[in-house]
């Protein structure tokens, strides 16, 4: 592997232009606030602690320009086991322990013996309660 800079890690899958780059990261965070249905008045409700924490990464595999032909099968392995992955991005920012809930790819541009030159894909994941038993807050490692 060359000294390219890495985007973002999955455990000790790293994101880059060598293995699979990608152009956009989507996060949604929700916050759960259960209610009670009352007569004559707004629902009663209660914050009960913090939802989902789902993000979306996605990008493109180029052969032999951006990316390794394996990398998704890679992350396809990791998935298979059903373990939760340290996520951290390039600066340090540890955003937790996430599983891979699914990943979608589309092959376009194809040559002669319908060799795809181009991958689109896109890795949905869930965070899940950190190793230490803990949901502790996403920070950045200095």
């Amino acid at each position: 592997m060359s000294d390219v800079a890495m985007l973002m890690s999955l455990g000790m899958f790293g994101f880059s232009i060598d293995s699979a780059l990608f152009d956009k990261l989507r996060r949604r965070r929700t916050w759960r606030h259960p209610t009670n249905e009352r007569v004559n008045a707004r629902a009663a409700g209660q914050f009960a602690g913090p939802g989902d924490d789902l993000i979306e990464i996605s990008g493109i595999l180029a052969p032999g320009q951006i990316g390794r032909k394996d990398a998704l099968e890679e992350l396809a392995a990791m998935a298979d086991t059903g373990q939760a992955w340290t996520l951290v991005d390039g600066e340090g920012f540890v955003y937790g322990a996430f599983v891979i809930e699914g990943l979608d790819e589309g092959k376009g541009n194809f040559m002669a013996g319908g060799i795809a030159l181009q991958t689109d894909f896109s890795l949905q994941l869930r965070r899940m309660q950190d190793p230490e038993g803990q949901d502790a807050p996403a920070e950045s490692v200095t």
